[in-house]
């Protein structure tokens, strides 16, 4: 199969290239673009109660504020606020209220919204609308409302910071957008660079680049195709995603062929002849990769979270035409520049003696057993961190703590309890519809003052419309999106307030940190079921590709313990070493996405070199020393590239991309150099023939040669 495909490519390049180019431009003009929702709570299935919270205040509470933009006021000299001054704030917010600024609802200040202790004012700015035209206009109320305050504070003695959920958008936007552009400098630069200095060669550094660009151009459309025709949306992270995707999988592949291109053409076959063996020979490890990570990223549809589904299909559609693209229009392109490709450089014409390699291979094929031990141990021990994990909903935490919006918060926490920004929202319904009482709300609010981890209970809010649903909010004494609020509320505080209840009434728990409960919920029984579902599908394709049951539940327990590590390994650097609160909780299904998929990868070309040497007449501890030397700088080299691709995310300034740039690029390197280099070929030579059982994938080829083999970093790539 790869055979015809590899001959057809390499005779034909031009067909090829053009037939890649029509495809391209017809998907690119026709098809429509993928919607994306910024709302969580869109993503959660209805069964969830803060869904259904959510669902009876936009009924019944038709102009409620989609976010809430507050005005923190105190005095300059640190003193207790006056009565003049308090008279002197209502001031400022009529006058804030008069200029009718778009999509605020009303700027009120009330004696409620003074401080008990006097510290504080706060002002509520509520605004409506969640598409990108109405936060484009939130964005210049907050703007505008700190250039009038000064104005209208001058000789009071008073001073405002603005805070909030929108206000933290603007402070952070520029160090947000700043840190993108900073990853992906750093990102194309190092692949480049890297790739520069493994072949030596711009063309071979750039190529890669270009062509991934443009599959991301067909591969988006695609997305839109799919999107309309099943009807799912991402949400806003999925084209970053999808773009790391595409240069991860797309950069080893590249590599994969590249490196088996340039050994078949030291083995002195001609440029066509080279190609057409490259691709035959590792057109089964990339289409078996690119299968593998398709389906482990399809059974993401078995989640229950809304955006993990789109994830699933949107994913899956980018790895297999990344893996189209890698079997045709690269070797395409690359048969046309033959040995052009590496100009200037003359090192593909050498034989390197790879030193750094060899040594490795002959250490893991003398002692298997201590190769395989030491690995596996250092991943384990690295995993027990997994057993500390904790959760970090708090994205603001994660920005820097000196903006206004910032600065505001903490103003605000010296007179109210922290909770006032993200107020658990209670929603009381009657059974019947009938009214809610007074003497109900009453004994409601008496029922929860001082329930678990709650600072103040607020006056109710009917509903305008609907009698029968009445609001009463719950101020949490700490951070209304830790973990630790998230876990409480979860855990005590929701059966408290369902225990509150009056005799026919329901009490729906909403709000932010509802959200995030239900949220934590999802995703915990999502990863109980994608990973096991996913293991059990790798395994079986591995099974079909080595034709054995059991090298495929060794390779699928490295996988899962590299994930393990990986993880452990990011709860023991940010929550042990460096004190935070917690780990980003999207963690776990970024190194779902990422460590899993791309350890099989490496796992599948380790394998496959091992099953080729053992077909070359090898016994098992030469067969792993000659796979180490021979298919373990390809490993490297794509291991070293794509960790480094995504360490460039630590020089951001936000926490979550910092922990993401760390937790996978240790994951991709832990999968490369310690599970693909010593954990899988250590336990291979170790069980030797019985790894292949019940096939014969080591049996040895009747024309069985071990002749030059040389896909190896170059001398400078190795010191």
């Amino acid at each position: 199969m790869f055979a015809g495909l590899a001959r057809f490519v390499v005779r034909h390049p031009w067909w090829t290239i053009l037939s890649w180019l029509v495809v391209a431009a017809v998907v690119i003009a026709f098809a429509p673009k993928l919607s994306t929702n910024s709302d969580q709570a869109d993503f959660l299935p209805s069964k969830y109660e803060s869904a259904q919270a959510t669902k009876i205040a936009q009924k019944a509470f038709p102009q409620q504020a989609d976010s809430l933009t507050l005005v923190i006021v105190k005095r300059s000299d640190g003193h207790a606020l006056t009565q003049a001054d308090v008279a002197k704030v209502g001031t400022v917010a009529k006058a804030l209220d008069a200029k009718k600024y778009p999509t605020v609802t009303g700027v009120a200040a009330s004696p409620e919204s003074v401080a008990p202790n006097k510290a504080v004012e706060v002002v509520s700015v509520p605004m409506k609308g969640l598409d990108s035209d109405a936060q484009k206009k939130q964005s210049d109320t907050v703007k505008d409302i700190r250039v009038q305050l000064p104005k209208l504070l001058s000789g009071s003695g008073l001073e405002a910071k603005v805070g909030g959920d929108v206000a933290g958008f603007v402070d952070n936007e520029d160090s947000f957008n700043q840190s993108l552009e900073i990853v992906g400098i750093a990102t194309f630069v190092l692949i480049i660079g890297l790739i520069l200095l493994i072949f030596r060669a711009p063309i071979a550094a750039v190529l890669p680049i270009v062509v991934i660009m443009a599959t991301m151009q067909v591969v988006t459309g695609l997305i839109g195709l799919a999107s309309k025709a099943f009807n799912f949306s991402g949400d806003d992270s999925l084209s970053i995603i999808i773009l790391i995707v595409l240069f991860g999988v797309g950069a080893d592949y590249y590599l994969f062929l590249l490196f088996r291109y340039r050994e078949r053409l030291r083995a002195g076959e001609d440029k066509k002849t080279a190609m057409i063996t490259a691709v035959t020979r590792v057109g089964e490890v990339i289409a078996s990769a690119a299968a593998a990570i398709a389906v482990t990223f399809l059974v993401l549809l078995l989640a229950t979270f809304g955006a993990f589904k789109a994830w699933g299909p949107s994913l899956a559609i980018a790895v297999v035409f990344m893996g189209i693209t890698s079997l045709t229009l690269f070797p395409a392109i690359i048969s046309l520049l033959g040995t052009a490709v590496f100009w200037p450089s003359k090192a593909w014409k050498k034989q390197p003696k790879a030193r750094i390699s060899a040594a490795v291979g002959r250490g893991v094929g003398r002692r298997p057993w201590l190769a395989a031990l030491a690995a596996g141990g250092i991943m384990v021990v690295l995993a027990l961190g997994v057993f500390s994990f904790k959760a970090n909903y708090d994205f603001a935490s994660g920005f820097p703590q000196d903006t206004e919006s910032a600065q505001a918060t903490k103003d605000m926490e010296k007179g109210f309890p922290p909770g006032l920004t993200k107020p658990v929202q209670v929603l009381l319904k009657t059974d019947d519809g009938s009214p809610v009482t007074d003497a109900q709300v009453k004994q409601f609010q008496t029922a929860v003052t001082g329930a678990p981890g709650v600072g103040k209970v607020q006056d109710p809010i009917p509903a305008p419309g609907d009698r029968s649903v009445t609001r009463v909010d719950l101020l949490l004494k700490k951070n209304p999106v830790s973990n630790e609020s998230v876990t409480l509320l979860k855990n005590e505080l929701t059966p408290a307030v369902h225990k509150a209840a009056p005799d026919g009434v329901r009490a729906y728990v909403g709000g932010e940190t509802a959200l995030w409960a239900d949220i934590n919920t999802v995703n915990n029984r999502d990863l109980s079921v994608t990973l096991p579902v996913a293991a059990a599908l790798i395994a079986l394709i591995l099974a079909l590709l080595l034709r054995s049951v059991v090298a495929p539940v060794y390779l699928v327990a490295a996988v899962l313990l590299g994930f393990g590590s990986t993880l452990g390994a990011a709860v023991f650097t940010f929550q042990d070493g460096m004190g935070e609160d917690g780990v980003t909780f999207q963690l776990p299904i970024i190194l779902y996405l990422f460590v899993l998929a791309i350890g099989t990868d490496y796992n599948i070309l380790m394998t496959a070199r091992l099953r080729e040497e053992a077909k070359n007449g090898h016994p098992p501890k030469k067969a792993a020393e000659l796979a180490v030397r021979h298919g373990g700088p390809t490993v490297a080299a794509a291991g070293l590239i794509l960790a480094g691709t995504f360490s460039v995310m630590m020089l951001a300034k936000v926490s979550f991309l910092q922990q993401m740039g760390f937790s996978v690029a240790l994951g991709i390197s832990i999968a490369a150099f310690v599970m693909s280099l010593f954990l899988v070929p250590g336990l291979t030579a170790l069980l030797g023939h019985v790894a292949w059982w019940p096939g014969h994938g080591d049996a040895p080829r009747k024309d069985a040669s071990t002749g030059p083999h040389d896909d190896r970093l170059p001398e400078m790539a190795r010191r």
